[in-house]
């Protein structure tokens, strides 16, 4: 487009007119218009413009020079314009995705549906955006998709139906992973770590499984189970929800069973659970049903401890004798003793048919374990004062609040009653019965099996993975930022939970197999987020990253000799994501 002066000759005289000539891309040729008609020359004639021609088309050429700077600013290129950094960390993920081979089941599972887009795209980069930079839905659509080096354009929209539709049969996406990654590792099944969590909703009614119930942040918001399975080399194996305010107890034997019969399990399995999942329903499944074994934790301070077993736990002579372990400095880690006898459970539970409680009355031979930790007993220690102090500071007021108080509570005694039983004005005071009870046994922890051959460290051994699993939790709150849940509808929510499900799968096979453990998943975390390059005008790519240490350790893990180079081709980072994490090695 540009302007001109146009001069038409009239009966009356020259007439001047500015025309604006533009291109019709449609009709390919000019095309032009009037947009001013200035008039007959001798008309505009005057002392201030005595040559009209040259005055205006003076004008023409100042219309035509601030036409060119704004298309000079409209083509100008923009910071924001278009993403020039990208992150190429998730090539670790995406390369061991293509290994598995798990995008023509997915395929085969979504062709039932008419999507106008690749689930498995979908799945696939919900995953990789989980572990770069996790945010809600409608973020990683404009955000993080775009800044992937390898993307699928994809709306808000395809998102939100897409996890709809992989949550109303998440389990069977799980055992899809799980199924593809035994070609390359049979998964050890002699012992498996099972335990539960809850995540919070940043919404205010219940509906559905968004429950009220016990939030581990002590938050009054609806919130939703999870319960997660390892298998014997701690890697992610199950996961199962339920509703908020349900208990988490009948899911270790809801899960134990299905994952026998998904798997094909007929050997014996030692399921390892904290004490929280320690009860007579559940050592009954076990051992009973099952024909199963366990390792739990036992409360020191719970009801169902007698005075007999706490006063064993402390006692030190000739036939209880505690071993010592050390470490490599010959620091004192742990001691440990142990004992086999029988001991009886007992449980009630309503009859199917008649609906009456009926009582179920049975014996286990269990070796019981008392492990004594230095670090742990001053641990609590410390955090038993704090709650002291806490309530001491509390016991001078006339009324007090349980929630106030908060875990502080049980160290305040409520005296309402005198000598005879009269009822008096409440007295508080600090129950320093329970504070010497507490600190006596600080570091001490009970762990109960049903395998008696099993050797004490062993036992002790095998318990203490169980941090692993706890572990999987914080990489699942804290790293990929599983919480707060913003869905609303039941089978996206289960679509969320499966994508933070498989992203903590993919890093622990990462961890444990593609690396063996040299590297954690919290290192492949800051790798993946690190790695990042931004495209050069030449066609090259410069290295963003910055974390040389971690940068420096994959390197040498994969023998990829160029992660850490400054400039990159394009057949460079193909070859990235065209590699292999060689997962039948």
């Amino acid at each position: 487009m540009a302007y001109f002066l146009r001069k038409d000759k009239k009966e009356k005289g020259l007439y001047l007119q500015i025309y604006e000539n533009r291109w019709v891309k449609e009709l390919k040729q000019p095309r032009s218009k009037c947009v001013m008609s200035i008039g007959y020359l001798e008309d505009l004639k005057s002392d201030q413009i005595p040559d009209p021609i040259a005055h205006y088309q003076a004008v023409v050429d100042d219309m035509n020079e601030k036409l060119s700077a704004s298309r000079r600013e409209e083509t100008r290129p923009r910071a924001f314009q278009r993403v020039i950094e990208k992150n190429v960390g998730y090539y670790l993920l995406s390369t061991l995705i293509d290994e598995l081979n798990v995008g023509p089941i997915i395929d085969i599972l979504a062709s039932t549906r008419q999507f106008q887009f690749s689930i498995t795209d979908m799945l696939t980069q919900l995953i990789f955006a989980r572990v770069v930079s996790p945010c809600s839905k409608a973020k990683s659509v404009s955000s993080v998709f775009p800044s992937l080096f390898r993307n699928t354009p994809m709306s808000e929209d395809q998102v939100y139906d897409g996890c709809f539709f992989v949550g109303e049969s998440y389990r069977k996406y799980i055992e899809l992973f799980n199924h593809q990654f035994a070609m390359y590792h049979e998964r050890c099944l002699e012992r498996v770590y099972f335990d539960c969590t809850n995540f919070y909703f940043e919404i205010d009614l219940p509906k559905d499984d968004r429950q009220k119930g016990p939030s581990k942040e002590n938050r009054m918001s609806p919130i939703i189970g999870q319960a997660l399975l390892l298998d014997a080399e701690l890697i992610p194996l199950d996961m199962q929800m339920f509703p908020g305010n349900e208990s988490e107890k009948p899911h270790i034997r809801q899960m134990i069973e299905e994952m026998k019969q998904r798997y094909k399990v007929t050997g014996r399995t030692i399921q390892v659970a904290d004490k929280g999942l320690n009860c007579a329903k559940n050592i009954y499944a076990a051992v009973v049903e099952g024909n199963d074994g366990y390792i739990f934790s036992k409360s020191i301070h719970g009801k169902n401890l007698s005075e007999a077993e706490k006063s064993w736990i402390l006692l030190e002579n000739d036939q209880n004798v505690f071993t010592n372990f050390y470490d490599e400095s010959n620091h004192l880690t742990h001691r440990l003793k142990s004992c086999v006898a029988t001991f009886e459970y007992k449980f009630k539970e309503p009859d199917p048919e008649t609906g009456e409680e009926v009582t179920t009355t049975f014996s286990v031979q269990e070796k019981r374990v008392v492990v004594f930790s230095s670090k742990l007993a001053a641990k609590q220690r410390a955090e038993i004062m704090k709650l002291t102090e806490k309530a001491s500071g509390c016991v001078s007021y006339k009324k007090l609040a349980k929630e106030e108080l908060g875990d502080a509570a049980k160290y305040v005694r409520v005296l309402n009653k005198d000598k005879n039983g009269k009822k008096v004005v409440p007295i508080f005071e600090l129950d320093e019965d329970r504070l010497n009870e507490d600190l006596k046994y600080a570091g001490y922890n009970l762990l109960v099996t049903s395998e008696t051959e099993m050797t004490e460290q062993q036992i002790y051994s095998a318990y203490h993975n169980l941090w692993k699993i706890e572990e999987s939790f914080r990489i699942t709150k804290s790293f990929l930022e599983a919480r707060p849940v913003y869905v609303q509808k039941k089978e996206t929510i289960y679509g969320h939970f499966l994508v933070c499900y498989l992203s903590l799968f993919l890093l622990r096979i990462l961890e444990l197999k593609c690396f063996k453990g040299e590297i954690s998943s919290f290192e492949l975390i800051e790798f993946i987020r690190d790695f990042r390059i931004a495209e050069l005008e030449n066609g090259t790519y410069l290295n963003l990253s910055r974390n040389q240490s971690v940068n420096g350790r994959i390197k040498k893990l994969t023998g990829n000799t160029t992660l850490d180079a400054l400039y990159f081709d394009k057949k460079e980072i193909d070859n990235l994501f065209d590699s292999t994490m060689l997962l039948e090695s």
